[in-house]
């Protein structure tokens, strides 16, 4: 398989086939973010003749041997894949044509596949014409994870995440009316001290505008190398308690009033949650006041320190 670095994906994404369709990113200004670092380059996308050969090769993780022993056959229809992640920061960034030439090798290798999912920026959404995306749509491209990060305008701002919030509940729009679900990743702790309540709120605010399936909280970890770290150094931004982080997700939580999943999950939880919002709003609730009230600032700060990888 033809896999750069480290390969990210969201952890209900498990089960997919990932297939690295493109490495680095191609936005690359986050202040916060580290991930890519590892990559001489920003940006590249995958060559075809790669994703043919790994589509290919993932062919016999889903054949039984078994099943064709006796007529020592190899028939693609056998070979059952649901879904395929395609990994990179964004792939949905690629041109559309470039999307359907990849669901085309989907397809060809793994014809009765699902779905195709990927990250996603809103901005990516945003360059897309409507009859792109509805195209896109037919040609099984669903499930999107969109870093949404906030729907506080000065800290997408501050951490130049190249959109603002109106953005978001726009180009989600574009995805609904075309039938493309998505997910949320929010990051807490990206408003700075003081303000995660605030931006917790107006983050409910954008959110309940738009109908993600899931909103994932991650804990904001900052690390040495990054941007943010010299802003903090700088003294042009400070790093929000890890008390008052499960303040803002209890704001944000209180705030939502869809029908959705709410999860915290991957390494940056110190704690780790899921339930169906609004059934279970008073669970998580409870749940984030344990962690509070029973777990507190030095524990949850050593797990921090101590993080070393996300």
């Amino acid at each position: 398989m033809h896999y750069t670095g480290t390969i990210w994906r969201p952890p209900y994404e498990a089960e997919s086939l990932i297939i690295e369709a493109t490495a680095g990113c191609t936005h690359h200004q986050c202040k916060f973010c580290t991930l890519y670092e590892e990559l001489p380059f920003k940006f590249r996308p995958s060559p075809m003749e790669h994703i043919a050969a790994d589509l290919l090769e993932a062919q016999t993780w889903y054949h039984d041997p078994l099943r064709k022993a006796e007529e020592r056959l190899f028939d693609i229809a056998e070979a059952s894949c649901e879904r395929v992640f395609l990994a990179g920061a964004n792939p949905f960034g690629l041109k559309a044509r470039h999307l359907h030439e990849i669901a085309g090798l989907v397809r060809k290798y793994f014809p009765a596949c699902g779905s195709i999912g990927c990250f996603s920026r809103i901005t990516d959404v945003a360059t897309k014409t409507d009859e792109e995306l509805r195209e896109l749509a037919a040609a099984g491209y669903d499930g999107l994870t969109i870093g949404v990060e906030s729907g506080d305008d000065e800290a997408l701002a501050f951490m130049r995440k190249g959109y603002e919030a109106k953005d978001i509940v726009e180009q989600c729009a574009r995805l609904d009316d075309v039938g493309i679900s998505y997910a949320f990743f929010y990051l807490v702790g990206i408003s700075g001290r003081g303000r995660g309540i605030e931006g917790a709120r107006r983050t409910a605010d954008v959110v309940n505008r738009t109908s993600p399936w899931l909103i994932g909280a991650n804990m904001l970890t900052v690390y040495r190398n990054s941007e943010l770290y010299r802003e903090i150094l700088a003294g042009n931004w400070e790093e929000e308690m890890e008390v008052e982080k499960y303040e803002e997700v209890k704001a944000l939580v209180t705030g939502l009033n869809i029908e959705t999943q709410f999860a915290m999950l991957g390494a940056s939880n110190p704690v780790m949650l899921q339930g169906q919002l609004p059934e279970h709003k008073s669970q998580i609730l409870a749940a984030l006041d344990k962690v509070i009230n029973e777990i507190g600032e030095e524990r949850l700060r050593d797990y921090r320190v101590n993080l070393r990888h996300l």
